[in-house]
């Protein structure tokens, strides 16, 4: 998050805003690698998962270095901003691209369903059904198949 809230920070003209962000995140990519080679080292049952090697965590580490080093060489030539001691803080609350959630609510009963109609609704009463019997298995019978022979005269003609 602290990756993407950089690029966000310097595409908005906030280099030294940026360069914290991606410090922040530089720090917890680190952190995060370490607990992936911990866990693809660890012992037991299960697969072998190897986290670390992930397309997504490889490509993660190359794109954090790349945009800080572009945010370094950017600040040092063009925006000269102070990198500010604290990382910027994130907005856990997005407020575009999501839809808000519509409540549900249980529709209000028709007048129609009384304990009564419900009651009459019980399995236990239900009378013994003689088709839900399975049927003892017939014996299939052999057809004689019809005897085919190959006929030469077709009525086809190639011309």
């Amino acid at each position: 998050a602290y990756c993407y809230h950089g690029q966000t920070l310097l595409a908005s003209d906030k280099c030294g805003e940026a360069i914290r962000s991606l410090q922040e995140s530089e720090k917890f990519f680190a952190k995060a690698e370490a607990l992936c080679k911990e866990y693809g080292e660890t012992k037991g049952p299960g697969t072998t998962a190897k986290p670390s090697g992930h397309l997504f965590f490889r490509k993660l580490g190359s794109l954090i270095k790349n945009t800080l080093e572009k945010c370094q060489r950017e600040n040092g030539f063009i925006y000269f901003q102070k990198v500010p001691a604290e990382a910027p803080q994130l907005e856990l609350k997005a407020n575009y691209g999501l839809v808000e959630p519509v409540p549900f609510e249980f529709p209000a009963l028709n007048a129609h369903w009384t304990p009564e109609t419900l009651a009459a609704f019980d399995l236990t009463k239900r009378p013994k059904d003689e088709a839900a019997k399975p049927k003892p298995d017939e014996e299939v019978k052999p057809l004689k198949e019809p005897d085919i022979k190959p006929q030469k005269d077709s009525g086809c003609q190639i011309s």
